[in-house]
């Protein structure tokens, strides 16, 4: 009889679930939920209570909705008996800051709390915490802090700190109501098992947690500010627990909210990037994977901890056990062209889609790949919503240069996918030039599964062969290979990561290779962009913070 296991995946804007065959990595059925409050960047629930610029907030009960609804639906679509389903494991976008009471309520579900924006979710794109950011790396540098250069010399606003500090700042009445502050991925987690699992992945790259050396030092966080002398026993854990190990079984109350049999196997948590390397079925050092949707996350395997500038974090144990996981990434891709078609395309080309029965992405595609390398005089700088590597810096934004009078919407468009593919050249670049190989480059996620301009850019840009995961729900097959990991060989599923990845892991047939020619073009246009990376980035020219200060001034 076959056995089967559950990978749910977290996303921005949605939550899925795929029901998988141990053994063969089949993917056999498939549910999405969307967020009920999908992002939350203007106001709460109450629709009232407005938030400040670069907030972004979610409901931690849209993600029990997804196991409500999600699970259920898997199972019914495939005819899978519960009794088959050997384990369940998750991913989540990170860090995902979550206020909890003890008994693992969110702030947000009580009464008195429910109008307050910190006692949300904050989630991976909430930048407001870039002040504290941007202190916190002043301090570090000052006091010779050895932890900055696992992170690429800064720590991001994206992260737990930061938004810990945030909280402490601007609402010290949550900060102290909060029994704990976790990854919304560790509560999820603890909402099927009845216990809270602090995972290794997300304590490693989100919260400046190391494995021989754990947190960093009481002094450190004293010197940040007195009252975060002690963050790390107040609202954090010592207790972590590796990728790869089970975090708990599901329990009476969640087999009722997911239709699962009590004693199902459920994974330690993990991050979407890094939860997908096995889905591809890579394990070993010298092979990037690009996980590209709203944002992009590039994740690699490594050997030794080599120093990166610009990069994310480099973890042991973080993304397969055995090796140093590294991750870079950047902040606006999906978000990028998504951004674009919203406000900068006329209602003609909405129009020509309509007629044509597809959507705007695909007709701005079809046109913009008629175009030859070059052919629109345009280049843009890809920090719409911030630069995340190597700059880590999301008080940087976007740039459009070339434009004229007869500048086109899909020469805007392919300059705009040009430029993250430029990004990603600078990323790669990076970890080449400072000892960390990359030999070969793959990509999942629904970019690289639906649009073929964008990968073939990509390749001539990089000037390397670019792999396809075979599935179009990498991260959660991923999660459901843990899941089979958790529930361990004598259930029918994996004794470790690696054996699962062997057999349910891998790419596609097709690849994409690069065009000489376009590769020459895109050589010269990469070398413009650099001077503008490096202008714009690295201090020279500071207009686009001196605009937003302008900016926020006007607004007050």
């Amino acid at each position: 009889m076959a056995k089967y296991s559950i990978g749910v995946d977290y996303g921005t804007l949605s939550g899925r679930a795929v029901l998988v065959e141990v053994g063969t990595g089949k993917e056999v059925a498939t549910a999405v939920k969307e967020y009920t409050h999908a992002v939350m960047d203007e106001f709460l629930p109450d629709g009232k209570t407005k938030l400040e610029d670069d907030w972004a907030l979610q409901h931690p009960n849209d993600y029990l909705e997804v196991l409500q609804i999600t699970i259920p639906q898997v199972l019914k679509d495939s005819g899978v008996s519960a009794d088959d389903v050997i384990g369940i494991g998750i991913d989540f976008t990170a860090c995902t800051a979550l206020p909890i009471k003890a008994d693992g309520t969110p702030l947000c579900f009580l009464d008195e709390y429910k109008n307050h924006p910190h006692s949300y979710v904050k989630l991976w794109k909430h930048h407001a915490a870039q002040d504290e950011a941007n202190r916190l790396n002043e301090i570090g540098e000052v006091r010779g802090e050895e932890f900055l250069k696992r992170y690429g010399g800064k720590i991001s606003s994206e992260w737990m700190i930061p938004k810990i500090w945030q909280i402490l700042n601007e609402a010290p009445e949550i900060y102290e109501e909060a029994d704990q502050i976790v990854e919304a991925t560790d509560w999820v987690i603890s909402q099927m098992t009845g216990e809270i699992r602090r995972n290794s992945c997300t304590a490693g790259y989100k919260a400046i947690w190391h494995k021989q050396e754990g947190y960093p030092s009481k002094e450190f966080f004293k010197a940040l500010d007195p009252r975060l002398e002690n963050v790390v026993e107040e609202k954090l854990s010592t207790d972590i627990f590796p990728i790869g190990s089970k975090a708990g079984e599901i329990t009476e109350k969640a087999a009722e909210l997911t239709g699962l049999k009590p004693g199902t196997a459920v994974a330690v948590a993990n991050v979407d990037a890094h939860v997908s390397m096995p889905a591809v079925g890579i394990t070993e050092p010298g092979k990037l994977l690009m996980v590209m949707g709203t944002s992009t996350c590039h994740v690699l395997l490594g050997e030794k901890e080599e120093i990166v500038p610009g990069m994310c974090g480099v973890v042991e144990d973080g993304i397969i056990p055995g090796y140093l996981g590294y991750e870079a990434g950047q902040s606006c891709v999906g978000d990028h062209f998504e951004w674009f078609t919203e406000n900068c395309v006329p209602e003609s080309y909405y129009k020509e889609a309509e007629e044509k029965g597809i959507n705007i992405h695909e007709l701005l595609t079809e046109k913009a790949s008629k175009l030859q390398v070059g052919e629109s005089g345009l280049l843009a700088l890809d920090w719409w919503n911030g630069n995340r590597s190597t700059l880590v810096d999301a008080d940087l934004t976007g740039v459009l240069i070339g434009a004229t009078l007869l500048t086109k919407p899909e020469e805007i468009y392919r300059a705009l996918i040009e430029a993250t593919a430029y990004g990603t050249r600078i990323i790669v670049e990076a970890f080449r030039d400072n000892g960390v190989p990359v030999n070969e480059i793959y990509a999942c996620g629904g970019i690289a599964e639906k649009n073929a301009l964008m990968m073939q850019i990509y390749s001539d840009v990089l000037n390397t062969e670019i792999k396809i995961s075979a599935s179009s729900q990498t991260p959660a097959l991923g999660s459901s290979m843990f899941g089979a990991v958790a529930a361990g060989s004598e259930r029918g599923g994996y004794d470790n990561i690696t054996e699962a990845a062997k057999e349910m892991g891998g790419v596609k047939d097709e690849t994409y290779k690069p065009q000489s020619a376009n590769a020459q073009v895109y050589d010269e246009i990469y070398a413009e962009y650099v001077k503008l990376y490096d202008y714009f980035g690295r201090g020279e020219n500071d207009v686009m913070k001196t605009l937003k200060n302008i900016k926020l001034n006007a607004s007050n």
